[in-house]
Formats: structure tokens, C-alpha cells, sequence
């Protein structure tokens, strides 16, 4: 699904910005009212006019009333427009997150996780501002100026040209500088993206770093990627600065030029003898120069705010051009049209002929893969490193797409039934044991969020880990940390395949989820399997023999290839690699 226009977002909060942008409008025209009050009181005060002084209080009263409109107006347009940039925000973030679980894992091994994170953080944060502040400026550049201008040219056409001359260079300035400003603002995403990537890699490989004594080299490796990126940082800051003096210079000269002018139509036509400018004879009272002068003021706001629009303009095509790449990234994994959805599986399994190349790799890990798994049967899985084990378990999840007609589950196509359906029917225990950053009791009831206490003590038993966690201080509540970083390696093995089992699938996968238990706690896990999951499918890699021997058949592979597919009593007659595996298994518990 392609990302939605900015344009969408508009169209979807309509009513929350129309609101604020009439609130907007009605506080632009109210402070255009503020000079005339201003020119009004100059008038009275300099005698030029037959007004009582009771009138000032007058003026001070609309003065008063101009200042709440004001007030309230702002309030509205923040509350509504502001809200609106925020819920568009929450928005790009939600479709974002969806759109990163969809993506294949291929797209994840091509791209930096820190680099993800930062278009998740400042490339969304971009975005809000143009469409919160940005709105709210546009509005003034637009319709302030412009009741500014038509004010202007009313009281005097000749002096409002002179004045709208710098405006209008500053305006075509500026178009030129925001193309520079989106090149430096890209380049500053691009370097805040590696010093992203390297902060996140460091912290995720503390240990290792601690563990080598490399502290000072990282540290070292950081300082020339922060360094970098305040380069970049201050040069885009440097031409943001030079753009907003440039702008403040051209106001000074402005209303310089407007004082000095002004100041002499005014002495010209106090004497009796108006000014001739290109044939207009400038009659300006001083009540009248004020009030000129305070349209100009208002017109310094919306200058500055067309030099922050341009500014929040370069970051936001930036940001949301990087947005935009992402979304529209290829989901590879998708159903198929009409997909079978898996009620009621059975855990029967069969591989056809089945042959897997990862999307970037050269060689096929698995080649000609046959054999058949029964509903119920407990199948083990073994090999040397690098055989295509995890592989050919991962094609079950359909992490990959895959060539129809090879693999079939309960006899139906892996490539056409429901993705969500299929993975609901699968429960997986991953070789890296992943743990969240949660309490003990989230980490198992993961997969079964209703599950209560009583069943996920039961998981926790199953797995042989239900002492070790009554054992902590806070118990089930004991926070695992980062990736399950205080608890030992069998722990996390023993949890993670509680958290699959608490799921009741009826196809369970166990890629090496035993390799960091005593031989006693494995015996007890494996008894327990044999218990509990019986009549239900269960696949279990592993690198002893031991872990499988029991198992009703197990899968020999030899360099991605089929070596043997029988029971362990066949394949000590049939299957060199099992053979072998036993021998050595024997001699090291001899030794």
C-alpha cells in the first residue's frame, strides 16, 4: 500500500483546520485594526483633528477588546491546528509501525535499525511542525500581508511601492535559498542516521565492548561520528542564521527608509508645500505616518514567518520524501488472493522438492528437500553448522517467499494460505531466545495475553523454569531488562519455550532451545514435550544427539541437502552424518 499525500491528512482533519484557520484569519484582520487606533490617538494628541480627549478612552476600549479577540483567537487556531499536526503525527507514526511489521525480513538485513528509528523520531517530528506551525504561518504570511497591503496602498500607493520593493527580493531570495536549505537539511538527516546507527549497535553490544576493554576505542570511533554531525548540524544552522539576518536587515533598512521618508512628507505637508513623488503630491499627517508605520510592523511577522516556512518547508520535503521511500517499499510477504485460512490444522508437514537462495546470496542453502511429517509425529533436526537447519524451519513461517507446489501444510500450499493464520498455527521458539523489556509474566503470556497466573505457571513448569523465577525477589514480576539481560542464557532458553508453549499451537518449532541447559533440566523439558504436546506436531532442532534421540523420526541434513529422514534406530545403519554424531557424542561422555 503507497503512502498517502500530505494533502490526505489535510483532507481527513478538515473541520479542525478550517476552524483554526478562520480563528487565524479573524486574529489577522482584528491586529490590523491596532495602527489605526495607534494613528487615531497620535491625531488627537497633536491637536490636527477637533476630537475631545474623551475619545481616547474610546480607542482604549477597542484597543482592549482588539487584544481579547486576539487572545481568543490564538487559543482557538493552537487548540485546533496544533491538535491536528499532532494526530497527523500519531498517524504517520501508526501507519509507519504497521508498515515495518509487514516488510521482509530481507528489507531489515538491507537497512540499519538506527537509521529506521530515526525517520520513526525527527523525519515524523519534521512533518508535525510544517503541518502545525507551518499552517499557522502560511496563513499569516498570507492573509495578514494581505490586509496589511490593501490598508497600505489605501492610505498612500506611492510609499507603500517603496516599501514592498526589498519585500518582494527578499521573497524571490528566499525561493533559491530553500533549495540550498533542503540539500543541507538531507545531508544533516543522512549523518544523523549514522551517529543513529552507531549509538544503537554500541549500546546493543555493551557487554562485548566491556568484555574486550574497547571502551576508549568506541569512544573515540563516537567522537568522529558526533563531530561530523555537528558539521553538518552547524551548517545548516548557519544558513538558517544567514537567512533570518538577512531578513532583519532588509526590515531595518525598510522601516529605516520608511522613518526618514516619512518624517519628511510629513514636515513637507505640515508647511504647507506636500511632497510631488512620481506626480503624487504624498499629503501625510503624522497620526497618518504612524498608522502607515504600524502596517509595516505587521508585515514584519509574516516576512519572518515566509523565511521560517521556507526553513520548515526544506526540512519537511526532506523528511517526508525519506517517509514516502519507506512506505512505498515492496511488501514481498502478502497473501495471496482468495488465501485458505488454516482452521483446525492437524500439524501435518511436507516438503516437495524444495529448494531456498536467500533474496541476496549466491548458493541455495537448501536443495531438493523431500520428506513428510505426520499430524502428531515428533520430528528432531540435526546437522552440521551452516546445513540449512533454521532455514528450513523458517520457510514454515513464510518469512520469505517461496516457489508454490514445495511446501504444503495439512496439505494445503504454504504460499496460499493466510499469513496470519498459518503463523497463529506455529508456535516458534527462535534460536536467539529475543526477551522484550517487560516483566517475567509478560514475556511468557506474550503469544496469549488472557492467559492468568495458574497457566502460565503451568508454561513456566513445562519449561523447568518456574524455581528459578520464585527464586527472584519480585518473582514473575522481575524485569528481564533489554533483550532479557539479566537473566543467565538457560533462563531465557527456558522462558522463551515456555512462551511458545503457553501458545498451544499445534505445530511447535524449537530451533536449538536447549543448548544452554544441564543435561537433567534438558531430560526434563524433553519428558515433558513427550507429555504435554502429544498428538501435536513438534519439530526440535538440535546440536546434541541426546536432545533427540527419542524423537518418533528424525532429519539428517548434510551442506543444505537431505542426507537421511527415519528413526534414530534406521539411522545408525543408513546415515554417515547421525553416525558420527552419536560416535563423538559417546567419546566426549566417556572422556
Amino acid at each position: 500500500m503507497k503512502q498517502k499525500t500530505i494533502s490526505y491528512y489535510y483532507k481527513k482533519y478538515f473541520v479542525l483546520f478550517a476552524i483554526g484557520i478562520l480563528a487565524d484569519i479573524m486574529v489577522d484582520v482584528a491586529q490590523t485594526y491596532v495602527p489605526e487606533f495607534l494613528g487615531s490617538i497620535v491625531e488627537i494628541v497633536s491637536g490636527n483633528e477637533n476630537v475631545v480627549y474623551g475619545d481616547i478612552a474610546s480607542i482604549i476600549s477597542h484597543v482592549i477588546m482588539i487584544a481579547f479577540i486576539l487572545f481568543a483567537g490564538r487559543a482557538i487556531l493552537r487548540f485546533t491546528i496544533m491538535r491536528a499536526s499532532g494526530k497527523i503525527e500519531a498517524d504517520i507514526r501508526h501507519e509507519m509501525f504497521l508498515k515495518a511489521e509487514r516488510l521482509s525480513q530481507r528489507y531489515y538485513h538491507e537497512n540499519k535499525i538506527g537509521t529506521i528509528m530515526s525517520w520513526f523520531s525527527s523525519d515524523v517530528e519534521a512533518v508535525e511542525e510544517f503541518t502545525g506551525w507551518g499552517t499557522i504561518m502560511a496563513v499569516d504570511a498570507l492573509f495578514l500581508s494581505a490586509v496589511s497591503l490593501f490598508k497600505m496602498l489605501r492610505l498612500d500607493p506611492v510609499l507603500s511601492l517603496i516599501a514592498l520593493i526589498p519585500m518582494l527580493s527578499l521573497v524571490i531570495w528566499g525561493n533559491k535559498v530553500e533549495k540550498v536549505m533542503s540539500e543541507k537539511w538531507e545531508e544533516r538527516q543522512k549523518m544523523f542516521d549514522r551517529l543513529y546507527d552507531f549509538t544503537q549497535e554500541t549500546f546493543t553490544g555493551i557487554r562485548v565492548i566491556k568484555a574486550f576493554v574497547k571502551e576508549n576505542q568506541e569512544l573515540k570511533a563516537f567522537s568522529k561520528v558526533a563531530e561530523e554531525n555537528s558539521r553538518k548540524n552547524l551548517e545548516f544552522a548557519r544558513m538558517s542564521i544567514r537567512f533570518d539576518v538577512a531578513i532583519e536587515m532588509i526590515i531595518g533598512i525598510t522601516m529605516a527608509l520608511l522613518m526618514g521618508l516619512g518624517s519628511y512628507f510629513v514636515y513637507r505637508n505640515a508647511i504647507g508645500t506636500p511632497a510631488i513623488l512620481f506626480g503624487h503630491s504624498v499629503t501625510l499627517s503624522a497620526g497618518k505616518l504612524i498608522t502607515f508605520i504600524g502596517y509595516v510592523d505587521t508585515l514584519i511577522w509574516p516576512m519572518i514567518a515566509m523565511g521560517q516556512i521556507l526553513q520548515m518547508y526544506s526540512r519537511f520535503r526532506t523528511s517526508y520524501g525519506r517517509i514516502l521511500s519507506f512506505m512505498n517499499q515492496e511488501e514481498e510477504i502478502h497473501n495471496a488472493e482468495n488465501a485458505y485460512i488454516l482452521t483446525d490444522c492437524k500439524g501435518k508437514i511436507r516438503f516437495n522438492d524444495f529448494s531456498f537462495a536467500y533474496p541476496d546470496g549466491d548458493t541455495h542453502s537448501l536443495k531438493h528437500i523431500s520428506f513428510e511429517i505426520q499430524p502428531g509425529e515428533m520430528v528432531g533436526l540435526v546437522g552440521k553448522i551452516g546445513s540449512g537447519k533454521t532455514t528450513l524451519v523458517n520457510s514454515l513461517l513464510r518469512l520469505y517467499n517461496i516457489e508454490k507446489g514445495r511446501i504444503f501444510i495439512d496439505d494445503h500450499d504454504l504460499m496460499e494460505i493466510d499469513i496470519t493464520s498459518l503463523r497463529d498455527a506455529i508456535a516458534y521458539v527462535p534460536q536467539d531466545n529475543f526477551l522484550f523489556s517487560d516483566n517475567i509474566r509478560n514475556n511468557i503470556s506474550f503469544a496469549n495475553s488472557a492467559a492468568d497466573m495458574t497457566q502460565i505457571r503451568a508454561a513456566a513448569k513445562f519449561a523447568d523454569v518456574d524455581d528459578n523465577i520464585l527464586g527472584f525477589s519480585d518473582g514473575y514480576e522481575t524485569l528481564t531488562g533489554e533483550r532479557g539481560v539479566t537473566l543467565s542464557g538457560g533462563q531465557k532458553q527456558r522462558i522463551s519455550i515456555a512462551r511458545a508453549y503457553i501458545k498451544n499451537a499445534p505445530i511447535m518449532i524449537m530451533d536449538d532451545s536447549v543448548s544452554a541447559v544441564d543435561v537433567k533440566t534438558e531430560e526434563t523439558i524433553l519428558n515433558n514435550i513427550y507429555e504435554k504436546r502429544k498428538g501435536k506436531t513438534t519439530i526440535i532442532i538440535a546440536s546434541r544427539v541426546s536432545t533427540v534421540a527419542h524423537m518418533d523420526k528424525i532429519l539428517v541434513l548434510k551442506d543444505g541437502e537431505v542426507e537421511a529422514f527415519d528413526t534414530p534406530a534406521r539411522l545408525l545403519e543408513i546415515s554417515p552424518t547421525y553416525q558420527k554424531m552419536v560416535y563423538l557424542q559417546k567419546l566426549e561422555s566417556e572422556l
